[in-house]
């Protein structure tokens, strides 16, 4: 079989790391090619989260860099097109919902190359997020999907999806985040800034429905350092979201924001965190599987078994919100979580037993 698998942005190394692992013990089988759209470009972005992770370096880049969502998935488009009509592959395996998922989907498909979606079926209903709309694309024309929850079976059920195109496996950032464990790394803020085993909290935000408002982002700020009660609050900020906040001029005694940090300084931050505010899908995953309370500042979620089953709960965007959740936290009253089936650690495992499977 030949095989090629897609990364592009920063949530696709995380899930890609231990299916590659995987796929080098039964190199005589599946036969795979690594290719980085270069959607994301810069080291942070990219670049060392392939050395954290272990990750081989690319077989390709064909280094599309920045743009605009059209621009970006025309170029990704145009020349995975070009590299398949020179050397076609069987399969195309995508995953999550980064613009590179959609615009290599669509690329493979055309040329009649099977799709396989990892992380498929999730659904936040919410199609101003461009995400959502890379999901539903995606998911559109995917020949197999691989599942993280039963409620993403459910919803590839409901769009008509044959049962036998469904793998339900796990979640392959579980993979990533158990394995890597043992090997988080303090960053050099901790000491910096004194911070006590869990007496901070870590905070996200770059969706635009929160940071490309600025009065919102100020008052959602201003909330969030209120409700921290004089405890600091940890804030790598991601470059889209640093711009804005320049202009308003944020400041805050118990407010530090530092630049993004590596998978394994951000993760041992978190670990060790009271709490985490964000507005990321991913991150709401990490907290629950590492039983740290999470507030999500997003009126929807693609990923629900975070509140039902996890330590996450939906606060929403209006600035209003935070308060009661703070309180909670403080009075010690956050739910203590489980973690959702098939997290486990072999998600990775199971796929590629999939793979060897699969007809060429």
């Amino acid at each position: 079989m030949k095989l090629d698998i897609i990364a592009g942005a920063r949530p696709n190394f995380m899930k890609i790391a231990p299916i590659i692992e995987e796929l080098q013990k039964v190199k005589d089988s599946i036969q795979y090619r690594l290719i980085h759209t270069g959607q994301h470009y810069d080291k942070k972005m990219s670049g060392s989260f392939f050395e954290e992770l272990g990750i081989p370096d690319p077989d390709i880049n064909l280094e599309v860099g920045s743009g605009t969502q059209a621009e970006q998935t025309a170029r990704i488009m145009e020349r995975y097109e070009a590299l398949l009509l020179k050397d076609m592959a069987d399969y195309c395996l995508v995953v999550g919902d980064v613009t590179s998922t959609m615009a290599c989907s669509i690329a493979a498909k055309k040329l009649g190359v099977n799709v396989i979606h990892v992380e498929g079926g999730i659904r936040s209903n919410d199609i101003t997020m461009p995400e959502e709309i890379n999901r539903m694309v995606t998911d559109s024309i995917t020949d197999i999907f691989y599942t993280t929850s039963e409620v993403a079976n459910d919803n590839l059920r409901q769009l008509g999806h044959d049962e036998s195109k469904i793998r339900y496996v796990g979640n392959t950032m579980i993979d990533t985040l158990l394995k890597n464990r043992p090997r988080f790394k303090q960053p050099d803020v901790f000491k910096e800034l004194n911070l006590k085993e869990k007496g901070y909290f870590v905070m996200t935000l770059h969706r635009p429905a929160n940071v490309d408002q600025e009065q919102k982002l100020k008052s959602l700020i201003d909330e969030i350092v209120k409700g921290a009660k004089g405890m600091p609050l940890v804030f790598p900020v991601h470059p889209r979201t640093a711009k804005i906040l320049q202009q308003i001029g944020i400041e805050a005694d118990n407010l530090h924001m530092i630049g993004p940090l590596g998978y394994l300084e951000f993760n041992y931050l978190v670990s060790h965190a009271f709490a985490v505010v964000t507005d990321s899908g991913g991150i709401t995953e990490e907290t629950t599987v590492m039983k740290v309370p999470c507030m999500t500042l997003r009126d929807n979620t693609e990923r629900p078994e975070t509140i039902t089953v996890g330590t996450n709960e939906l606060v929403g965007t209006n600035p209003k919100n935070v308060a009661p959740y703070m309180e909670k936290l403080h009075k010690g009253d956050w739910k203590t979580g489980d973690i959702p089936h098939l997290w486990d650690g072999k998600t990775a495992q199971r796929i590629v037993a999939d793979l060897l499977k699969l007809e060429v």
